[in-house]
């Protein structure tokens, strides 16, 4: 199997099939990370669609310093915050993200609730705090990847970080 890296290296050389995996591969990576930054399900797409743009006119520049995954992540985060930057209000996150359901039908209602909740409290916060918090605790990235796609040094990620687990708690508490 090709890996993202030989695929990316293939399209930066103009292999329109290779470009086309990397979209089937990473398409919904992409669409978590614009959902959870912009909060809207069709807003979202579009910024995915934006993004994949983005990508390909970025191609003959792209320099391979970063990891493909990392490259798509800052490709699809600079797509939802010039989103946001273009709409006025904040609207929050209308969906929860999905869930598995062990433990019966009250356990399976009470995570739903929780998580819509929490994904209510994420999307109030600033831009600037939400788009780390979504990269590092829902995406998993680490804190190198996030300031890597953040373009900041990893202390400022750090404190802007801090800063969002702070806001979220006290968003949290405010609803209880």
């Amino acid at each position: 199997m090709t890996s993202d890296q030989q695929l990316l290296a293939a399209a930066v050389r103009g292999d329109g099939a290779a470009f086309d995996e990397l979209v089937r591969r990473n398409t919904g990576r992409m669409y978590r990370v614009a959902l959870r930054v912009v909060g809207d399900p069709v807003e979202a797409e579009d910024v995915v669609q934006d993004a994949w743009i983005s990508a390909w006119r970025a191609l003959p520049r792209f320099r391979g310093e970063a990891a493909p995954a990392t490259w798509l992540y800052r490709v699809v985060t600079n797509a939802a915050l010039a989103h946001l930057r273009r709409k006025k209000p904040t609207v929050p996150l209308e969906a929860a993200p999905e869930f598995p359901a062990p433990g019966g039908p009250e356990a399976s209602v009470l995570r739903d609730e929780t998580a819509d909740v929490v994904s209510r409290a994420i999307a109030t916060l600033e831009p600037s705090q939400r788009v780390p918090l979504v990269l590092r605790e829902l995406e998993g990235l680490s804190y190198e990847e996030v300031a890597q796609v953040l373009g900041i040094p990893v202390p400022a990620l750090r404190a802007r970080l801090h800063r969002a687990r702070v806001a979220l708690m006290a968003k949290l508490a405010e609803q209880r």
